[in-house]
């Protein structure tokens, strides 16, 4: 009996020890972020909640704004631009190839702090990288630069510069942008404007590197390729952002994106799927933009079962799982609370994994939101 006390006591006094010692209060009670932290750190997928942020909101006291809101709601991610249209590269890297373009304009002072601070509140951070719309870089290397039948550099309808989607060296400086953000510890890459422009007047566009025989639709497969080849090793997710229409439309919308070419190099494709952004009499709707249950839903579901039938033809290769950019913008209609709530419901019911929320002034709507 005595030694089953002396035993008992032994046991208690380990007990304690281990409780100052190494911290079992900690251990033992796991809250959220740590639960999320784990997952980052193990790399498995989990689904993403984000809010979007441009690299001067990032760079200003206006992100605590961010921070507090995805503290206080079902949000754990923040996707900041690293490379917008304007084409600048907003921190100190330590490449030679981005210095000598000269694209760094620095409005986060201290990114690794920066970093370290969303880190410490269990925030996942996606780099958003605008591929070919770049209006820097064409205007500063014009031999890349899609030029206009005269010989100038042509200009979309914002009058923003593009480069030419067929060209390796924009590839690889993009890439070199991928990996300087990934030494700052950036989780996850998220590759914007990946296709040939859309918009102003295509037919005035000599391309200085695309033949114009390759479908455009094989040159853009050619880059997610070429991204994977040389990201996927680094062991960090990446996703892609394709228009909505990529997951319905049976063609490449003229601008290179189809679905099928994009799924197999990406963890996660992001179809912008803004119930704004679909024409009148889409799915019967006279405005899409009062439907936003239905216009992602049907998005997302049709997305799917494409993606499900890849995987069927190619057993072998992992496909992307679609995170669909929602609409936290008035456009066609008042996007409220509701409106919100109706976007992430599609989103589950139609198989999402995640989302991500889109504002371009980064102010977001609250209410909307599951309060944590």
């Amino acid at each position: 009996m005595n030694k089953d006390k002396i035993f008992i006591f032994l046991i208690l006094v380990l007990f304690i020890v281990g409780f100052f010692i190494f911290d079992i209060p900690r251990t033992i009670f796991v809250e959220r972020g740590n639960f999320l932290t784990d997952l980052i750190q193990k790399k498995e997928p989990f689904p993403v909640k984000a809010v979007y942020s441009t690299f001067i909101t990032a760079g200003s006291d206006r992100i605590n704004y961010l921070i507090d809101l995805i503290n206080k709601t079902e949000l754990n991610a923040i996707v900041i631009d690293l490379k917008d249209y304007t084409g600048r590269v907003p921190f100190e890297t330590s490449s030679d190839i981005i210095k000598k373009i000269g694209s760094e304009k620095i409005f986060i002072k201290n990114i690794n702090e920066l970093i370290k601070k969303l880190h410490k509140e269990n925030i996942y951070v996606i780099a958003r990288i605008a591929v070919f719309e770049d209006d820097y870089l064409p205007r500063k290397r014009t031999d890349l630069a899609i030029k206009r039948l005269n010989g100038g550099i042509w200009e979309d309808n914002n009058v923003l510069a593009w480069v030419d989607p067929a060209s390796q060296e924009v590839w690889d400086y993009n890439l070199e942008i991928a990996k300087e953000a990934i030494k700052v510890g950036f989780d996850e890459i998220n590759f914007d404007y990946i296709r040939f422009p859309s918009d102003g007047n295509v037919s005035d566009i000599i391309y200085p590197f695309w033949d114009g025989k390759t479908l455009k639709k094989e040159i853009i497969r050619q880059f997610f390729e070429y991204v994977n080849q040389h990201l996927k090793p680094l062991n960090i997710p990446i996703s892609a952002d394709l228009f909505g229409l990529t997951t319905t439309s049976t063609n490449d919308l003229g601008i290179g994106q189809w679905l099928e070419y994009a799924a197999p190099y990406f963890d996660y494709i992001c179809p912008m799927v803004y119930p704004s952004h679909y024409a009148p009499m889409f799915l019967g709707f006279e405005n899409p933009a009062d439907h936003p249950y239905e216009v992602i839903y049907d998005a997302l579901r049709r997305g799917n079962e494409r993606i499900a039938s890849l995987s069927v033809a190619f057993p072998e290769m992992p496909m992307a799982k679609l995170r669909p950019w929602l609409q936290d913008f008035n456009m066609g209609a008042i996007y409220d609370a509701k409106m919100i709530e109706l976007q992430k419901k599609a989103t589950d019911d139609g198989g999402g994994f995640g989302w991500l929320l889109w504002n371009p002034r980064n102010i977001y709507t609250e209410e909307g939101l599951v309060s944590e």
